[in-house]
């Protein structure tokens, strides 16, 4: 007999410009049951996602190919209040609450629910008052639903993380009809035991009859609840299997399983690495960084090497070098050749030497309303007074130095640009990487600690950065760190992988083992084989 399903996408592609995001893709999911969606960042679940909600970004740049079917009935989704009406609802990362507002109101905002009044029978039902006592009713209901035991009268501002993700459950439970729910990263930001009450709570939503598509890079929590999992590799359908049928070892190989081609060309190696001459050492190293805490890792990094962070998202290899460079708060040991850093010290890392580039050039990385020049000497004119120049015991802006090191660096990254003058933020991705890098060399540093260095960069681009960060540590004996989610990127160019899992160091492997091993060290199980390590 032939399997109904609640959702059907069918032989789903998507094209952005030119570049083929998603390439006849299906995704289906049973009535009542919670199916996983994996894949590591940029596999296309958020694209696939876009499609089913009708975003206005899928229908603004040509639509898609495929069909979408809902209960059987091939359906158009161009708008999101139309997914709403098939009875989809989103379970957003972000939270959509209003903090002034109480649980009731958040729950029933859009929706709310008003009763006639003297001056309505008059002058119409806009002056209609609203019902508070159904709407409380209608809450209490729907916070019941999910077994939340929380007054329905209290203010959402200063509840915990965890409780205001149970409103974002609860209003979507409540509206009229809801069929399939999407979580979207759900348990990101949530504490292990908020976590394990959301995934009781998918559970409970589960066994009423409503289907559950759940995002996540969490192996552990895919095995907890899902009934099934569909992965994506590379905008590409891989698999979709049954949870009692697979393992995490199975799934974090679909996930990465690539034939590994070198993106760098081989290079001449003289390098003679020693295990006793530590570059970077961390001892039982805490990081309090929200969605990427670490907690405890020892870790010796050799000097002149390039070494790999790797790791699912949200599982703290972010954090590393976010706690190393004192942008979050850290604990345990950090020494730099033998030295201590002062841990919680903004700029205790730049001034021994660690150059960062950060994953979030946006926001970290770059001055976006200053000039390119700016940009690339800013750093070195802050921790080494460089490209300053002292006339009369004032200290004045080297501007002749400052231009022709910034022409250098936009010759040598081959940064697009009309020149140093343009402003950072007017560049394209690419180009942005590409100067938060030549701000980083620009110190001189001892090590360079690179945080998704080719993240939005073409592959022409991506090539070339790369290539440069080997050149580096080939001739100038850089030690460099490269905490990459593409870990083709991490096998094509380091010495060592570290991939961090649970926040704690899973494993360190040579860039040649099997995709067996790093699937399991990603799952954070080192036990080759287990079915639900």
């Amino acid at each position: 007999m032939e399997t109904r399903y609640l959702l059907n996408m069918d032989n789903i592609s998507k094209e952005y410009y030119g570049n083929k995001v998603l390439k006849n893709v299906s995704l289906k999911v049973k009535k009542g049951e919670i199916h996983a969606l994996m894949g590591e960042n940029g596999a296309g679940k958020s694209t696939l996602m876009n499609i089913l909600f009708g975003m206005p970004v899928i229908h603004s740049t040509g639509g898609f190919e495929g069909t979408v079917e809902i209960d059987g009935e091939k359906v158009v989704i161009d708008a999101p209040h139309n997914a709403l009406n098939y009875g989809i609802g989103m379970v957003h990362q972000e939270f959509m609450l209003i903090p002034g507002f109480t649980v009731t109101e958040n729950i029933k905002v859009g929706r709310e629910i008003s009763k006639p009044t003297f001056l309505s029978h008059l002058f119409g039902k806009n002056l209609e008052s609203l019902d508070m006592d159904k709407m409380r009713k209608d809450a209490k209901k729907a916070l019941s639903n999910i077994g939340l035991n929380i007054d329905e009268y209290v203010k959402v501002a200063g509840l915990p993380i965890g409780y205001m993700q149970f409103i974002e459950i609860a209003r979507e439970i409540d509206k009229t009809g809801i069929r399939l729910m999407v979580f979207d990263e759900p348990t990101a930001v949530l504490t292990e035991s908020e976590a394990d009450r959301l995934l009781e709570i998918m559970k409970i939503i589960a066994q009423k009859g409503i289907s559950i598509i759940f995002i996540t890079h969490r192996l552990d929590e895919v095995m907890a609840v899902a009934d099934t999992v569909t992965v994506l590799r590379d905008g590409e359908f891989v698999a979709r299997k049954d949870i009692k049928e697979t393992s995490v070892v199975e799934i974090a190989e679909l996930m990465i399983g690539r034939k590994v081609e070198k993106l760098v060309d081989d290079m001449d190696d003289n390098r003679s690495l020693n295990d006793e001459d530590i570059a970077l050492s961390l001892r039982d190293f805490y990081v309090d960084m929200p969605g990427e805490k670490v907690n405890g890792i020892d870790l010796d990094i050799r000097k002149g090497e390039i070494f790999g962070i790797g790791g699912l998202a949200g599982q703290g290899k972010i954090g590393i070098p976010n706690g190393i460079m004192g942008l979050y708060e850290a604990s345990g040991e950090v020494k730099v050749f033998g030295k201590e850093l002062q841990l919680n010290k903004l700029g205790s890392a730049l001034e021994n030497g660690i150059a960062f580039v950060s994953e979030d050039r946006r926001g970290v990385g770059l001055l976006l309303d200053e000039s390119i020049e700016q940009n690339i000497v800013f750093t070195a004119m802050q921790v080494k007074e460089d490209f300053i120049k002292k006339i009369a015991g004032l200290k004045l802006y080297d501007k002749k130095k400052a231009r022709d090191h910034a022409l250098d660096m936009i010759k040598l990254l081959d940064i697009r640009c009309t020149g140093p003058r343009q402003t950072a933020g007017s560049l394209s991705g690419g180009n942005q990487q590409k100067v938060c890098l030549a701000r980083a060399l620009t110190i001189n540093p001892r090590i360079l600690i690179v945080s998704e260095p080719t993240r939005g960069i073409d592959i022409g681009a991506k090539k070339l950065v790369l290539e440069y960060l080997v050149k580096l540590n080939r001739e100038e004996g850089l030690t460099i760190i490269m905490v990459s989610s593409e870990l083709v990127e991490l096998r094509s160019l380091c010495d060592r992988i570290a991939i961090v899992s649970g926040g704690k160091l899973a494993s360190i492997l040579d860039p040649d083992a099997s995709d067996a091993e790093f699937g399991l060290a990603m799952a954070g199980s080192k036990k080759e084989g287990a079915k639900n390590a």
